[in-house]
């Protein structure tokens, strides 16, 4: 297992606005695009077999190893094992970390920074990974660390852990007792004798002894009552098969037990399981999870990590990087150049493979500030932000991924376009085409290999993608060209709003905020629409919204709220005619508004620096805006997400400081991204109204409405 940092030059599409002094600013872009160069870091994690260690080492000579180094960080027996190599080859100095300090720290890490890191084994499901949301407080929790023997551990903070027991009896003593039963030396070989045996055929049940259940102490008569119990009986020789899988049998429950008993004394829910023991096999996991669940009656979950394998060498890393103190930043998973986890049935894949559940490398990338939960959810801890998870929902699965699959080509054609002037913009595009391609593939066969499949990670898997072949913003200049257009009409959808009663002018508002929300180049429906009517404006956008009239009032006759925070989707015609017009009703009733936009480009949202050139050119035309702007009425903020989509677990810090300090009671979050696909179940402390348009006909035919049938959900909490 080898990790390093590097810093990764890549394009970003860049904003900046004109000097239009003394121009004719009618005929003239609204601002500036610009593609540069930018550095960030990345953390890479390769997992390969002992036998290329070599080949690994000449890898970190080559590229990994300068002047200024003098230690290589190392943990785990290979630590010793190739200690002597290691230092003849690279000529440098072997630091050997403390293994049990360094299995935390990557433990710890990979727990913080990887939503879908935890998973329950569910062998007899649809669904063999069960993925767990994780709780945003990590601590405490066990560590059940099986090895040669048994490490069990109670981590309480980043820094305090304490050993609090363990057992001789681990993978070392299956592995030696299943080589003297069976003449197998090869682990992995061992495990596979075991899942094709029937332990019951060594093992004496409860009903061998009782001749059914015994009924006074609640025992199933399938339950083990003596593991090989039937070899002292049976005059016949028993298969290697079955005696591999009793013996895995009687270690798991040891362990089990060992576990849960220490998990109670301790007072703890959750427990992860780790080790060579463990390692994504299908086998162990199965029995593992038996045993937990048997004798916590229930109470306690077998739970697994995704990136088991990589966390010795990450606390490594993580312990040789302390001075620059990886932990006070915020990482994401770079899912276009991580491997995903296998499925552990034989049949997917099998040449692909040679042990189930393995990874091949990890990529973290480094964001530019802290993610924080959003203040002002009710239960942090069991929100869930995507409304359907496609890994249980086949037909739901099917849907999406063939539809991500058909706009592929048209994806590809617009990267290409965004970048006239490159000579290799066709032939980055083929190529994330081909990425992109491959990963769906793979997400048909093994719909968890980067945690629960949702809408969202496909999306974010796309923009991963566009952005490993250098296609930050495919659509800069459709924004630009769409906000441009837009402006031009702000002025006279005011006059028409300004001469409206109150009660008419509300309804106008909200209708005005779903039309603005039809344009979403996202949806097929609509880009369709565009590219084949480009007069397509906000009047024709309200006259295809699917609404029941005055049920979308949104009732502001109360007093007015404190502050606002609204989560803007679109840029143009959405936030500039649809967003702003109610943003300037809010502050004209004496409510702040934070205005939240994407960090980074996805699709035609609009982004943070764009909306600060759209807001100023507002504030131009506005008195009411800008003297918002001016006494920070009006606040522009990032959500330090570049997703179409809105995970509100994993926000700016900045943003959830601003929601703090001024007391937000009233939150809006708009498109069918950020409203339906996710945060549609989302529950707030606070007043909020999730609205969006269904530009989707399959989806608006599932929540029995048609296509353009608007969603307008306003929620008060219960008291």
């Amino acid at each position: 297992m080898l990790a390093y940092y590097s810093t990764v030059q890549h394009k970003v599409a860049r904003v900046r606005s004109f000097d239009h002094s003394g121009k004719d600013i009618d005929n003239e872009p609204l601002y500036e695009i610009s593609v540069q160069e930018e550095i960030t870091a990345r953390l890479h994690f390769i997992k390969f077999e002992n036998t290329y260690i070599e080949t690994c080492l000449d890898f970190i000579k080559d590229h990994l190893v300068n002047t200024e180094t003098k230690v290589i960080k190392a943990t785990g027996g290979g630590a010793y094992k190739f200690k002597d190599l290691i230092e003849k080859k690279l000529g440098l100095k072997v630091d050997k970390e403390d293994v049990m300090t360094c299995l935390i720290k990557g433990c710890n890490f990979v727990l913080r920074n990887i939503p879908h890191e935890v998973f329950a084994y569910q062998k007899d499901s649809d669904t063999e990974f069960r993925f767990q949301t994780n709780h945003p407080n990590i601590f405490p929790y066990l560590l059940v660390n099986i090895g040669s023997g048994v490490s069990i551990v109670k981590v309480e903070s980043e820094d305090k852990f304490e050993w609090i027991g363990g057992s001789s009896i681990g993978g070392g003593t299956f592995w030696g007792l299943g080589a003297l039963l069976t003449k197998t030396k090869k682990f992995d070989e061992l495990l596979q004798l075991a899942s094709k045996g029937q332990h019951t055929n060594v093992d004496m049940l409860v009903k061998d002894v009782y001749g059914g259940a015994y009924q006074t102490l609640g025992l199933s008569g399938n339950l083990i009552a003596s593991s090989f119990g039937k070899s002292t009986t049976a005059d016949k020789e028993f298969s290697k098969e079955d005696m591999a899988k009793s013996l895995l049998h009687m270690i798991s429950n040891d362990i089990g037990q060992l576990a849960c008993l220490h998990a109670k004394l301790h007072n703890l829910d959750k427990i992860y399981f780790g080790g060579f023991f463990i390692r994504g096999h299908p086998v162990t996991m199965r029995t593992i999870t038996y045993s937990i669940n048997f004798f916590s009656k229930g109470e306690v979950q077998a739970l697994f990590l995704r990136h088991e394998g990589y966390l010795g060498a990450i606390g490594a890393f993580l312990k040789g990087a302390e001075q620059d103190n990886p932990n006070q930043y915020s990482w994401g998973e770079n899912y276009a150049g991580s491997s995903g986890l296998m499925s552990t049935s034989p049949d997917v894949y099998p040449m692909q493979r040679t042990r189930s559940g393995t990874f091949d490398m990890l990529e973290m990338d480094r964001l530019e500030r802290p993610l924080v939960n959003l203040p002002l959810l009710k239960d942090p801890s069991t929100y869930i932000p995507d409304t359907v998870d496609l890994t249980d929902d086949a037909m739901a699965r099917k849907y999406w991924l063939t539809c991500f699959e058909e706009a592929l080509d048209g994806v590809a054609k617009r990267a290409a376009a965004s970048q006239p002037d490159s000579v290799d913009a066709q032939e980055r595009a083929e190529k994330f085409r081909q990425k992109y391609w491959n990963k769906l593939q793979t997400l048909r066969q093994q719909p968890f290999a980067y945690g629960t499949l949702t809408v969202r990670s496909l999306l974010d898997t796309r923009e991963h993608c566009l952005n490993e072949f250098n296609f930050p913003d495919p659509y800069s200049k459709v924004k630009q060209k769409e906000n441009g257009i837009a402006l031009k009409c702000f002025q006279s959808v005011i006059e028409s709003l300004d001469s409206l009663g109150w009660e008419e002018r509300q309804f106008a508002l909200v209708k005005g905020l779903l039309a603005g929300n039809v344009f979403d180049w996202g949806a097929k429906a609509v880009s369709d629409v565009l590219e084949s009517e480009p007069q397509f404006g906000f009047e024709e956008a309200k006259s295809k919204l699917q609404g029941k009239g005055r049920s979308l009032d949104l009732d502001l006759d109360g007093p007015p709220h404190k502050c606002a925070l609204i989560f803007a989707d679109n840029s143009g015609i959405d936030i500039i005619l649809g967003v702003f017009p109610f943003v300037r009703e809010l502050l004209s009733r004496g409510t702040e508004v934070i205005l939240a936009c994407n960090s980074g480009p996805a699709l035609n949202d609009v982004t943070y620096s764009e909306s600060l050139i759209v807001t100023e050119r507002i504030a131009a035309m506005d008195p009411v805006i800008h003297s918002a702007l001016r006494d920070e009425k009006l606040l522009l903020v990032q959500t330090g997400s570049s997703s179409p989509c809105l995970d509100l677990s994993r926000l700016d810090q900045g943003l959830a400081v601003l929601v703090r300090e001024r007391q937000t009671d009233l939150v809006v979050i708009e498109g069918m991204g950020r409203a339906i696909h996710t945060n549609y179940y989302a529950v707030l402390r606070c007043e909020s109204l999730k609205l969006a348009v269904i530009k989707n006909s399959w989806l608006a035919d599932r929540l029995g409405g048609k296509i353009f049938s608007v969603i307008f959900k306003y929620e008060v909490p219960c008291k």
